[in-house]
């Protein structure tokens, strides 16, 4: 058995377990390890200590339980083994920045540490050929834009940090917001019936420390409002990877993963991301929903 797959089990048992007493002794006898050797490995793996990982996946968890407002915190708290309302109430604020009764009050979006699936840091596929992983389905292709996409929305910044991608970072999520701006005008964008929508990651003209992030239905090129923002994705060479997901709900877990991957699989093939980092989202009529990361790319120096 390969490392990562010892550490997968646990990550598996810690899952299914959070609303009960997790001992790092037990974790390591399932990875079959020493608790030191074990708790190293882990760290090196998910990029945070097993602890740690277990109170940011308890408090995912309690996210979803907090959208019910019969039940009261105290007992999320005590389900989570948070021991009091204080002691959930200080690991929220300081995961998320706000309080749970704050997040109960005002419905923001949020961004969670999700759980890794190993798998995709370790297994190069071959173009055209899905890999099929813990309920993913992704599939990678070079193909070449012969002609500019053009798209029509708004653009907003985000707070950008070095290294941590989707489903790494914890706090308000502020790209969520960025995308009601973008549903709030689309009655106004002039967008092709059945067409695409984009989002993209880009430096542009935000402050340091931030990204720009464009959200954009697909138009004809002749198309323009002044209140809005064109952005084309432009003709070039890209590796796509292309993934379907259960439902919306899923699509933030899937996009991490998938970019995770992608950066994974560039490597391997000695290339890397230049500049822009576009999301594709194509319209479905089933809760199947497709997306393609568009990523432009050079060879690494």
């Amino acid at each position: 058995m390969h490392a990562w797959e010892s550490i997968q089990k646990t990550l598996n048992h810690i899952e299914e377990n959070l609303g009960e007493e997790i001992q790092i002794e037990k974790l390591a006898e399932i990875a079959g390890l020493s608790p030191f050797y074990y708790q190293r490995l882990f760290t090196r793996l998910v990029k945070t200590s097993v602890r740690d990982y277990i109170k940011l996946r308890r408090l995912a968890r309690s996210t979803i339980k907090l959208h019910d407002k019969t039940n009261r915190i105290i007992d999320i708290a005590m389900e989570y083994g948070f021991g009091s309302h204080v002691t959930f109430t200080r690991a929220f604020t300081k995961t998320y920045g706000i309080t749970p009764s704050q997040y109960r009050s005002n419905a923001v979006s949020l961004q969670n540490f999700e759980k890794p699936d190993l798998l995709l840091g370790y297994i190069v596929i071959n173009e055209g050929v899905p890999l099929i992983s813990d309920g993913l389905v992704l599939e990678m292709n070079r193909k070449f834009l012969d002609k500019p996409i053009n798209f029509l929305g708004v653009t907003g910044y985000y707070f950008f940090r070095s290294g941590k991608m989707l489903g790494e970072k914890t706090g308000v999520d502020t790209i969520g917001e960025i995308w009601d701006r973008f549903y709030n005008e689309l009655p106004n964008i002039p967008y092709i019936p059945g067409g695409r929508w984009i989002g993209v990651s880009f430096k542009g003209d935000a402050p340091d420390n931030y990204s720009s992030y464009f959200i954009g239905a697909e138009i004809d090129k002749d198309d323009k409002d002044h209140n809005l923002t064109n952005w084309q994705l432009p003709m070039r060479e890209y590796v796509v990877c292309g993934f379907e997901s259960e439902n919306h709900e899923q699509i933030i877990v899937s996009m991490g993963k998938a970019m995770k991957y992608t950066r994974f699989w560039l490597k391997k093939h000695g290339l890397t991301a230049d500049g822009f980092f576009p999301e594709m989202y194509y319209k479905s009529k089933s809760d199947i929903v497709y997306t393609e990361l568009w990523i432009p790319f050079k060879k690494r120096e």
